[in-house]
């Protein structure tokens, strides 16, 4: 991939981009022209989202062997990132998709 120079708003620092950013998404809520989403549209997203991510199986996979790490060692996850989050066998975000899963099958 040929390299390319950062420049304007890439260039910017993450924290100077995101107050850029909250400052067009506030101007847009004052205009009247934001778009609000509805409690379906959100669900319909994050299903598209989830389905994203299910076509990678190499991330699929990586999930599975966090998730046999975790139920091997007796309840007790050794991974320090992972005694971080408070979950076992993965993060917040790969329970919630499961979760959302398993209500297809219902």
């Amino acid at each position: 991939m040929a390299e390319t120079s950062k420049r304007g708003f890439a260039s910017m620092d993450d924290d100077k981009q995101r107050e850029i950013a909250s400052k067009g998404g506030q101007a847009a809520h004052e205009k009247g022209t934001a778009h609000e989403f509805t409690s379906e549209e959100a669900r319909e997203a994050g299903h598209k989202g989830g389905e994203a991510v299910s076509q990678d199986r190499e991330h699929m996979a990586e999930i599975g062997r966090e998730g046999g790490k975790s139920s091997h060692s007796g309840g007790r996850n050794q991974d320090s990132d992972s005694e971080e989050k408070g979950t076992q066998g993965g993060t917040p975000e790969q329970h919630a998709e499961a979760g959302r899963q398993s209500h297809k099958n219902q």
